[in-house]
């Protein structure tokens, strides 16, 4: 059985394992809106569903950003400073889960690619 890069998602089994493909494609699935599954060119080319969700994720990724960048802004008149504090939180531990999905995509594509990972000594 394949090593696994760093950042390789726990759902996913490593390449090679039976079934990884499988736990590719379901994992993949649930980083994209549920009205992906309704395409069937997704789950029949799963290194498209990687392309889709590495998009999805990316445009996540940039929005967590954009919003930890402005909330201050334009809801310093509306919200306590402890719902502030908790906005900035949550903004934080999206974009954090999101960079690591984003390495994930990343490294599962490769291997949906063919591409096999060597730890260097």
């Amino acid at each position: 059985m394949d090593a696994t890069p760093p950042g390789w998602p726990e759902a996913v089994r490593p390449p090679g394992a039976p079934d990884w493909e499988r736990t590719a494609v379901a994992w993949l699935f649930d980083l994209v809106p549920p009205d992906y599954r309704a395409h069937e060119v997704l789950r029949r080319y799963p290194v498209l569903l990687a392309r889709f969700a590495r998009d999805h994720v990316a445009a996540g990724l940039e929005a967590a950003r954009a919003g930890w960048r402005t909330v201050r802004v334009e809801l310093a008149d509306h919200l306590p400073p402890d719902a502030m504090e908790a906005a900035m939180t949550a903004y934080e531990r999206e974009g954090a889960r999101l960079a690591a999905a984003s390495r994930g995509v990343e490294v599962v594509a490769g291997a949906l690619r063919g591409e096999r990972w060597v730890p260097r000594l």
